[in-house]
């Protein structure tokens, strides 16, 4: 199996809930790595975004793919 590489990077857990279960329905093997740290109370997360994602780079356009066709309803 190739080894995981930093794919993109998420905004918030919304984000990241609705892209890993699309990419469990494709079979596509991810991890999702949140920047979330106890000891400092999600202060990374506030600048740097909820975490990232992490995948083969055989898989980098797939699931660039299909985090641009999320529906995100940042307008809502």
């Amino acid at each position: 199996m190739e080894p995981f590489e930093n794919i993109l990077i998420l905004e918030n857990e919304m984000e990241a809930q609705l892209l890993e279960s699309i990419l469990n329905e494709r079979d596509i093997p991810h991890r999702l790595r949140s920047y979330h740290d106890s000891a400092y109370d999600g202060l990374y997360q506030a600048q740097r975004g909820w975490g990232l994602v992490l995948a083969p780079i055989a898989f980098r356009d797939e699931i660039m793919a299909i985090y641009r066709d999320l529906p995100l309803f940042s307008d809502v």
